[in-house]
This record gives structure tokens, sequence and C-alpha cells, in this order.
């Protein structure tokens, strides 16, 4: 249900951190004035932005791990986000549905960490999942996947400044469950295709391919 993947590069990580300097933020309330439990910078979505952007869908595009989660069928737009100190994010449900080019339902959502953790204090995402916390601070090029049904919070920073992106999936398998079966699936055979032969290869992936081809969401 949760994952952890590389993501980005050194070089990347880096040129974020750059831009993160130069660009122009805004008070998180700025594009949803009623969210009381934001209290965080995030970016403005101009011109100066889209090099930015480019950069975030290169990052999907390649990241086999990333397409092989998620199923993704549309994907809102990376939205770079800052924490000073202070600043927090109230425990709260992603909405279900995003109103981006093209509008999407939330079905995955995805914290990109960028800034070093050792950098700043506090800022943990904390996911609450039944009676447990699981607190998660990734290094600098990570992210973490996660079912938007889930509450969750960011902790206040208390020093130093949190850099991360957001973004939200719609994926073509809807329930969370059966996607994590075929993930399973696909890791299994992704480790063991040689010791297996070919003959019980070929009959995990028709279980796959047609498993994917149930679920599917027209």
């Amino acid at each position: 249900m949760f994952h952890s993947i590389k993501f980005l590069d050194p070089d990347e990580v880096a040129r974020l951190m750059r831009w993160s300097e130069t660009l122009q933020f805004e008070d998180g309330k700025a594009t949803n004035p009623d969210n009381t439990q934001k209290n965080n910078l995030q970016v403005r979505r101009d011109a100066s932005y889209q090099e930015v952007a480019q950069l975030f869908q290169q990052a999907m595009l390649r990241n086999e791990y990333f397409r092989e989660y998620t199923f993704a069928r549309n994907i809102a737009p990376p939205l770079m986000t800052k924490y000073d100190p202070g600043m927090e994010y109230g425990e709260h449900v992603d909405v279900p549905f995003v109103r981006s080019n093209p509008p999407l339902r939330s079905d995955i959502s995805m914290t990109i960490f960028i800034s070093d953790p050792g950098s700043y204090e506090g800022g943990e995402l904390i996911i609450r999942a039944a009676d447990k916390e699981i607190r998660i601070k990734e290094k600098a090029g990570w992210a973490i996947l996660y079912p938007s049904t889930y509450y969750h919070r960011v902790a206040p920073v208390t020093s130093g400044t949190r850099v991360v992106a957001i973004t939200f999936i719609e994926s073509a398998i809807r329930d969370a469950a059966q996607r994590e079966i075929l993930v399973e699936l696909q890791e299994f055979l992704h480790a063991n295709a040689e010791k297996i032969g070919l003959d019980a290869q070929m009959r995990l992936e028709y279980v796959k391919s047609n498993l994917e081809r149930m679920w599917l969401n027209h």
C-alpha cells in the first residue's frame, strides 16, 4: 500500500533546489482558501515553472516502477511546496477530484522529497493506517506513493526548509488491493524469471495480463 521509489537523480535534485530559490512561491491557501489545515508555501504555476514540470514528467516516463505500480491513466502536474519553520499541514484526506487538465480522480498520492532530510528538523509526512502512524522522511530524490484515501499530515518544521513536490494519480486499476496483487506478480517475475523457467514465466504473465484486463476501468 505504501511504496518508496528512487525517483530523481542527484543532478535533478540539485537543479530543483536551485529553482526553489528563484521561483515565486505564494501562500498555500491561494488555491484553497477554506482549508484551515494548510500552512505552507506553493509555487506559482507561471511560465517559469514549465521547465520544472517537464523535469518531473521525464522522471515519471523513465521510471519503470512508477509505471508498473500506478497504472497511471492521468497525472496531475506536480506542485513544488515549501515549509519554513513553524509551517505544517494538519491531518486531512486528499480531495477525490482534481481539477487539472484533464480532470482526474485521485487514487494515488505522491510526495517527492527534494531537500536533504538533514537540512531541516521536523516536517515528517505522517500517514494514519488503522491504529498506527507511519512517519516518513525520505532521502532527497526519493518519493512515496500511497492511497489518496488515507488520513495524513505534515509535522511542523522546526528549523530549516522542507522542499517537496506533490502530485495525484488516477489509476486505470482503481482498487488499491488489485494494484497490490499486480505489483507483487510483476516483482516476482522480475526477481525470479530465470529461476522458474520460460514455461512458468509465460503462465504467470498470462495470469497477470488477464487480471489486468478484468480489473481495468474503461
